[in-house]
């Protein structure tokens, strides 16, 4: 919770909480602020307590931390078999250089599995709208207004 704070926070924090509440209120105070967040840990742990209870026995290995979406995909990719062999047979650096090789006009590697062959597009009829198309020539270009824009 409080990882990024320093010494010179921390202290400047003392400094203050000496100013305000005064050396002979602050020990109290600090006594009051402990209590506090113990009761509300204790309040939480009693309330995970009871969702854990009522779930059942086929949730007894709920984590709530799971309920973090980052945490929740992590764990559904690294445990799940079947997204285990769709992660291995795709590789995102190799469809990211054939898009990079085709949108730079160069010709991409041949596929090296033949599921990828087969699922490699026809060839169709229609513009390469991949490739930069060629200038019109000077009479049809739209006439340009410098003032206009």
């Amino acid at each position: 919770m409080f990882n990024d704070i320093g010494a010179l926070e921390l202290v400047t924090i003392v400094v203050l909480a000496i100013l305000v509440f005064g050396p002979d209120k602050l020990p109290k105070m600090i006594q009051d602020v402990t209590g506090v967040i113990r009761k509300i840990r204790s309040f939480s742990d009693s309330a995970k307590q009871d969702i854990r209870s009522e779930l059942g026995p086929e949730f007894k290995d709920f984590e709530f931390e799971d309920l973090n979406p980052k945490t929740f995909i992590r764990k559904q990719l690294t445990e799940n078999e079947d997204l285990k062999d769709i992660r291995s047979s795709f590789d995102l650096r190799k469809e990211l250089n054939d898009v990079t090789d085709a949108v730079n006009g160069k010709e991409p590697a041949a596929p090296a599995t033949p599921s990828a062959a087969a699922a490699a597009p026809v060839a169709s009829t229609g513009p390469d709208l991949l490739k930069k198309p060629a200038a019109p020539s000077p009479e049809q270009r739209t006439p340009f207004d410098a003032d206009a824009t």
